[in-house]
C-alpha cells in the first residue's frame, strides 16, 4: 500500500512539474514581443472646392444699399459665368443688413447707416477652373466690389472626400511597413516572428502637402494621406 501511494504521489509531483514548466514556457512566450509601426502615405487631389464670395455694400438709405449689393452681386455673377462657371454652382448663403443708428457704439458721426453683407457660395469638382477664378479675383475689386473676409478664411477651401476608396490598400500597405520592421527587429535580436498578437489599425490624416508654417491642409488643392498602424507581434 505503501508503494501504490508513493507510487501516486510521484506520478503527481512529474505532472505538476510538468504543467508548471508549460506553463513558465507560455509566460517567456507571451512576454516576448516586439511592437512596430508602419507607415502609409499617399498624395492625392481635392475632388471638391467649397468657395464663400463675401462682399459689403453700403448706403445712407436702405435703397442704396440695396442696389449696389445688387451691383456687385451681377458683378461677381458675370466674373464667375467669364470663368467658365455655371451659375447652378453659386448659391447665396448669408444676407446681413445692419443699421447703424440701431447699433450701439457706432457714434453719432457715422454717415453709413445701412450696411449689407453678403455670401455667394461656389460649390464646385472642377478644382483646376475654381483655381484659375480665385487667381483673379482683383478682376472684381477692380470693377468696384468691396470683398470681405470677416466670416471665415478668404479664398475656396479644397476638400477630399475619396478617403475610404484608398483605405483598404493604404492599410494593407502601413501592415507591411510594420511586419518589415518587426521582421528586421527579429533577425537583429537573433529571434523568429511569431503569431499576431495585437494590431491598431490608426487614424487617417489629410494633411497639406506642403506642410510650412501659416499653410491649411485646405487651402491646398493637393494633399498628403497617412496613417500609422501599430502591431505587435510574438517572437520565439
Amino acid at each position: 500500500m505503501k508503494v501504490i501511494v508513493a507510487l501516486i504521489l510521484a506520478i503527481g509531483a512529474i505532472v505538476s512539474a510538468s504543467l508548471i514548466a508549460d506553463g513558465l514556457t507560455q509566460l517567456r512566450t507571451g512576454d516576448r514581443y516586439v511592437t512596430v509601426k508602419g507607415v502609409a502615405e499617399r498624395e492625392v487631389n481635392a475632388d471638391l472646392a467649397l468657395w464663400p464670395i463675401r462682399f459689403v455694400a453700403t448706403g445712407t438709405t436702405l435703397t442704396e444699399a440695396q442696389d449696389l449689393a445688387r451691383q456687385s452681386r451681377e458683378a461677381i455673377m458675370a466674373f464667375l459665368k467669364l470663368q467658365a462657371i455655371d451659375q447652378g454652382a453659386v448659391e447665396l448663403q448669408r444676407l446681413d443688413v445692419t443699421d447703424t443708428r440701431a447699433t450701439p457704439y457706432q457714434g453719432t458721426n457715422n454717415e453709413q447707416k445701412f450696411i449689407i453683407n453678403q455670401t455667394l457660395m461656389v460649390r464646385s469638382n472642377d478644382i483646376a477652373k475654381i483655381q484659375r477664378a480665385a487667381q483673379g479675383v482683383s478682376e472684381l475689386v477692380d470693377s468696384g466690389v468691396i470683398l470681405s473676409s470677416d466670416y471665415g478664411p478668404a479664398g475656396p477651401t479644397y476638400l477630399f472626400n475619396g478617403l475610404n476608396a484608398i483605405k483598404p490598400d493604404m492599410i494593407a500597405e502601413a501592415t507591411a511597413s510594420a511586419r518589415e520592421a518587426a521582421a528586421q527587429f527579429a533577425q537583429d535580436a537573433d529571434a523568429e516572428l511569431a503569431g499576431l498578437r495585437r494590431a491598431n489599425q490608426g487614424v487617417f490624416q489629410i494633411l497639406a502637402r506642403d506642410q510650412a508654417p501659416g499653410i491649411l491642409e485646405g487651402q491646398q488643392p493637393v494633399k498628403t494621406v497617412r496613417v500609422v498602424s501599430t502591431v505587435e507581434y510574438y517572437l520565439k
